[in-house]
């Protein structure tokens, strides 16, 4: 993590100074205002109450703190994804995905989720996935047969995919945070984020046994399937080249993220689906994202360093050893943590605020480091698909104008089909730690 100004041995007690600054935080959250602002209150608040760091120094924290290679990454892998649904390469994926998995008896839902996997290898966004696959199948899954709410559910949940499989922002911001290469974590996050992908599969193919939303019954047929891949061909290359770059070695993330827009930008001139005029949409629309994620951070690590200078850390690790020193019940308490925190906040200022404070505590019980972010990152994923913050949730709803509600009542198997991996990372970390 950035730790500029840190001074070790400093202790406070929990009084006004600080009490004050995190009571205000809930309620400015509460309050609906924007998180990078409540962010930078409370950091000042702290700053200003405890005089643990000179306030002098906020201005610089924040430019120094997002000053930082890796974060080139994210807008390039936002204007990937942009530029992959603009220029048709996407409808090529989920060509190739309904030629995979249509002959299954719940053909069209399971293709939905291979689909919104394929994606997530290309932009690294949940939120751009749930937009660009839903744009794509929600109609084609009511011809099919699902009710609209199940399928927004069914796109939510398969778009969640977006942060856990590789190449994932939420990965490149906590490996900026704690100091762990991203292509480690991507690499680590491979199998995790296909565990996921097929739970939610499973679970849809079992809701259909039992309701008959879907019966496909056509065959599964090579040559239209060799034919549909021989035509996405130039679409398939995208994530192999991000990704077998990056495994390889041959780049690094934020390389690769360039390589991908230069690449499907020429494919998509060379094919004729994309122009010049299409530039300042797609630029804009990377702007828009890359404006929520980058405040966040900036307002985020000078709030992280000032609790880190307070021992928040190491306090609440002696607080949570004192109560129990079980790793079985730490674990499920770091899960239970990631899971509220991602109901009711976004990924980005949970892995900012919580990993450095909930790693101490990881590292205590003997998780490896490797192991802890990837099962943060993957619980933090459930909370895309619940109330009241449900970020998947909203998209859809804003798509269809179904209730967020009901979607999120429909969603309520993929939570636990979620929740079941989760437990799974949790106490089989060779899961996560199957290439180191």
């Amino acid at each position: 993590m950035h730790q500029l100004y840190q001074v070790p041995g400093v202790t406070l007690e929990l009084g006004w100074e600080i009490l004050v600054p995190l009571i205000g935080m809930v309620i400015m959250f509460a309050m609906a205002i924007p998180i990078w602002v409540t962010l930078g209150f409370t950091a000042v608040g702290l700053l200003y109450f405890t005089e643990i760091l000179p306030l002098a120094l906020f201005g610089e924290a924040l430019f120094h703190g997002i000053d930082a290679f890796a974060l080139i990454a994210i807008p390039l892998f936002i204007l990937t994804g942009d530029v992959l649904v603009r220029s048709g390469l996407s409808n090529k994926l989920l060509d190739i995905a309904e030629a995979t998995m249509g002959s299954l008896r719940s053909g069209l839902g399971t293709s939905t989720v291979l689909g919104c996997g394929f994606f997530s290898c290309i932009s690294g966004s949940d939120a751009a996935g749930a937009a660009a696959v839903g744009r794509m199948t929600y109609n084609r899954l009511i011809e099919r047969g699902y009710p609209r709410t199940y399928a927004c559910a069914l796109i939510a949940s398969g778009s969640c995919t977006g942060i856990l499989i590789p190449p994932s922002i939420a990965y490149i911001i906590i490996g900026l945070i704690l100091g762990i290469s991203a292509s480690t974590l991507f690499l680590a996050a491979a199998v995790p984020g296909v565990m996921i992908m097929i739970s939610i599969m499973i679970t849809n193919i079992v809701l259909n046994r039992i309701h008959g939303f879907e019966n496909s019954r056509e065959k599964f047929n090579f040559q239209r399937w060799a034919k549909t891949v021989w035509d996405g061909k130039f679409a398939l290359m995208v994530p192999f080249i991000i990704l077998g770059g990056i495994y390889s070695g041959i780049f690094t993330p934020t390389e690769a993220a360039a390589v991908a827009v230069v690449t499907t930008l020429i494919i998509g001139f060379l094919q004729g689906t994309l122009h010049l005029s299409d530039f300042p949409k797609m630029l804009a629309a990377s702007a828009k994202v890359n404006g929520v994620i980058v405040p966040i951070i900036a307002f985020a690590l000078p709030l992280a360093q000032a609790l880190a200078a307070l021992d928040v850390p190491q306090a609440f690790v002696q607080g949570v050893t004192e109560l129990t020193g079980d790793p079985v019940a730490i674990t499920l308490l770091m899960i239970g943590i990631f899971i509220i925190a991602g109901c009711v906040m976004e990924t980005t200022p949970n892995i900012v605020i919580l990993s450095p404070i909930m790693l101490p505590l990881a590292v205590e019980i003997g998780m490896d480091e490797i192991h802890f972010c990837i099962l943060m990152v993957t619980s933090l994923g459930v909370g895309f698909i619940t109330p009241p913050l449900g970020l998947n949730l909203f998209v859809l709803s804003g798509l269809t104008g179904e209730s967020i509600l009901n979607i999120a009542g429909r969603a309520v198997p993929f939570v636990l089909a979620m929740l079941t991996v989760v437990l799974m990372l949790a106490f089989i970390p060779e899961l996560s730690l199957w290439a180191l």
